[in-house]
């Protein structure tokens, strides 16, 4: 992967390069009413790729803190739900051992029951 990004890089930077030379005349850029700025043609595309590039750097970074924000909050949703899952099971546990118990009284006093009718 390091190979395909040196290549494409490098082949920016020579076609950067050979823009340059054959744009050298040059021209104005009027940033407002009486400010403005005369360059050769070929930095002034440079500049503003370069702030083109510094934008979609700036954005790519915002969308991967917006990501890792969102994992994180998924993250602490799962946390909350397997924690509730956890709490509900021994809730379960809990009331098969109150059931067993009052089953056992009752399940004894059935079989006393059914010794004195049988008896």
């Amino acid at each position: 992967m390091r190979q395909i990004n040196f290549l494409i890089i490098f082949a920016m930077c020579l076609a950067l390069v050979l823009f340059s030379l054959q744009n050298t005349e040059p021209a104005v850029i009027r940033i407002i009413n009486g400010v403005q700025v005369q360059a050769p043609l070929a930095i002034e595309l440079i500049l503003a790729m370069g702030l083109g590039a510094i934008l979609a750097w700036l954005f790519s970074i915002w969308a991967r803190l917006q990501q890792q924000l969102d994992s994180l909050k998924s993250k602490r949703q799962i946390r909350t739900k397997e924690q509730k899952i956890e709490q509900l099971e021994q809730d379960i546990e809990r009331y098969k051992a109150e059931l067993e118990q009052l089953q056992l009284p009752a399940l004894s006093a059935s079989t006393s029951l059914t010794e004195e009718v049988a008896g």
